[in-house]
């Protein structure tokens, strides 16, 4: 057995016996270090008791969203204590304009999608993103994610478990590179309209 497998097998002995309780814990250490994501345990509470399914997603997306904010923390304690021991200040400089010309779409996208949140978001407090702009797009974007999974597990219960498990972070991906087209077409327009 895998070292994945064991810690995905450590995850669910831990945390499901606590019900929605477990399914806070497991969403708030994932956003900031955990490796392991909490859909698993959400979808498992959900198969459990389907009528609860809306209730775990609010509590799955709470739990991470506060659990986002903690890896900010990390990423903004960070940034002094790391960051520029590593790099130069220009260096610093010209990431953190990147990350702030982009930095809704950049969060939106990690948080629906199944690249790891923990990531951006200690990488918003490192590059001090506007915090309550990461706040609000990390509730939107992982409610999203959570509750889409929650509606398809409140209609279809296990017959929707073979999809969710092989295909939906495919179909979150192609949403997501869907929805970027749409705001480069969106940018193009408006760029031509001022150009006018």
């Amino acid at each position: 057995m895998s070292l994945t497998n064991k810690l995905i097998e450590w995850t669910h002995a831990t945390f499901q016996p606590l019900g929605a309780w477990g399914l806070f814990i497991l969403a708030f250490i994932e956003s900031s270090f955990f490796p392991i994501p909490p859909d698993l345990l959400l979808i498992t509470l959900s198969l459990f008791e389907p009528e609860k399914a809306f209730f775990f997603a609010l509590i799955c997306t709470i739990g991470s969203v506060l659990g986002g904010m903690f890896g900010y923390l990390i990423g903004y304690i960070g940034e002094i204590a790391i960051l520029r021991k590593l790099f130069s200040e220009e260096k610093i400089k010209k990431v953190h304009n990147l990350f702030n010309k982009y930095e809704v779409w950049a969060i939106a996208i990690a948080g629906f999608t199944p690249i790891p949140y923990k990531i951006f978001t200690i990488s918003a407090g490192v590059f001090y993103i506007n915090f309550w702009k990461f706040v609000i797009t990390s509730f939107w974007s992982r409610g999203a994610r959570f509750f889409l999974e929650a509606t398809l597990l409140y209609f279809f219960g296990k017959f929707i478990l073979n999809f969710l498990n092989n295909y939906f972070d495919w179909i979150s991906l192609i949403g997501v590179a869907l929805l970027i087209v749409i705001y480069i077409i969106y940018k193009k327009i408006k760029n031509k309209k001022v150009k006018a």
